[in-house]
C-alpha cells in the first residue's frame, strides 16, 4: 500500500480543530509539543490519494472555526518503514508498579511477570503508549485500585488502553466511547486481543451526547484522557453524571493548563483528590462529594 504522511503546525487554540480535520480522513494520527514554542505538529498516516474531499472540508472547517489557516505539509511514507519506525518506537513498557504494554508485534513473555499486561497494536496505536497523559491515568488507576468502582466510563477511549486497564485491574465491565469510528473499531479490536471482550462496550458517541453513554450514567468511576479545552467545556456534564462520591481522572492537558481544567470543574462542584505529573503533561483525579 502506498502510503502519505500530512501534517500541520498549529497554536494550542487551533488544536482540537486541526486533530479532528486529519481524524475525518486518516486512520492514525499523532500529536507532538515543540516546548519551545508552544506550537503543536499533528501528523496523520493514510494511503495516498484516499480521502482527499474529506481532508479538504476537514481543513477548511478548521480554519473557519480557529481564524488559523495552516499549511499542510505531505510526504511519501513506505508502508514497511512506517511500521517499523511504529514496532521500534514501541518497545515494552512497564508503567508504575502494576502494568506493562506491549506492542502486539513483540514475540515472546513479557519480561516483567505479575503485571497486568495490556497489548496494543503498535500500528493501530501511532506510539500512544509512551504517551505521558496515558502514563499519568494507568498510574491514576493503580491509585485508585482500592475503591472498586462498579460503573466505569473511559470517554474518549483513543486505542482503548485505560478502558482495558480498568476492566482488568477491576473485572468490571467498562463502557469504552469514542466519537472517532476509527478509534472505536480499533479499541473493540485491542478488546478482543487481550481477551476482554465480554467486558468492554465499546460505543460511539460524540462527548456525552451518544445514548450508550447517558444510560449508563450516574458513574463511579470516569476516565477521559482527551485535551484541556474540551475538558473545560464538558464539566457540566461530567459533575452531572458522576456518582455521589463517584471519582474523575482527567489527562490530555500540560501541566501549564491544569488550574484552567481545576477551576472548571471546582466551580461545578468537583474537588482535587490528587495530581500526578509525567514531564509536561498532567493527570488530575477529581472527587465528587457524597451529597452531590
Amino acid at each position: 500500500m502506498a502510503l502519505e504522511t500530512v501534517s500541520v503546525t498549529v497554536p494550542e487554540s487551533a488544536l482540537e480543530a486541526y486533530e479532528a480535520a486529519l481524524r475525518s480522513a486518516c486512520p492514525t494520527v499523532a500529536l507532538f509539543l515543540d516546548d519551545a514554542n508552544g506550537t503543536w505538529l499533528v501528523e496523520a498516516v493514510k494511503p495516498r490519494g484516499a480521502q482527499e474531499s474529506e481532508l479538504a472540508a476537514g481543513l477548511a472547517l478548521a480554519a473557519a472555526l480557529t481564524g488559523f489557516d495552516a499549511t499542510l505539509s505531505r510526504a511519501a511514507t513506505a508502508a514497511e518503514g512506517w511500521l517499523a519506525r511504529s514496532y521500534a518506537g514501541f518497545p515494552e513498557q512497564r508503567v508504575g508498579r502494576r502494568f506493562v504494554l506491549r506492542g502486539s508485534h513483540l514475540a515472546g513473555a513479557p519480561a516483567s511477570a505479575g503485571r497486568i499486561v495490556l497489548i496494543v497494536d503498535a500500528g493501530a496505536a501511532f506510539g500512544s503508549g509512551e504517551h505521558g497523559s496515558t502514563r499519568g491515568c494507568l498510574r491514576a488507576l493503580e491509585r485508585l485500585a482500592p475503591r472498586r468502582p462498579r460503573r466505569v466510563l473511559d470517554l474518549g477511549t483513543g486505542s482503548g488502553v485505560l478502558a482495558m486497564a480498568a476492566a482488568r485491574l477491576w473485572h468490571r465491565r467498562v463502557l469504552a466511547a469514542d466519537v472517532d469510528p476509527w478509534s472505536v473499531r480499533v479499541a473493540a479490536r485491542n478488546a478482543r486481543d487481550n481477551a476482554l471482550g465480554p467486558l468492554l462496550r465499546v460505543r460511539r458517541s460524540d462527548g456525552w451526547h451518544g445514548p450508550a453513554v447517558r444510560a449508563g450514567a450516574p458513574y463511579d468511576l470516569v476516565l477521559a484522557n482527551i485535551l484541556a479545552r474540551p475538558l473545560c467545556r464538558m464539566a457540566k456534564h461530567l459533575a452531572a453524571r458522576l456518582a455521589p462520591g463517584g471519582t474523575a481522572v482527567l489527562a490530555g492537558l500540560l501541566g501549564v493548563q491544569a488550574r484552567q481544567v481545576l477551576a472548571a470543574h471546582r466551580r461545578h462542584g468537583l474537588v482535587l483528590a490528587g495530581r500526578i505529573d509525567e514531564g509536561a503533561w498532567t493527570t488530575l483525579i477529581l472527587r465528587a462529594g457524597r451529597g452531590a
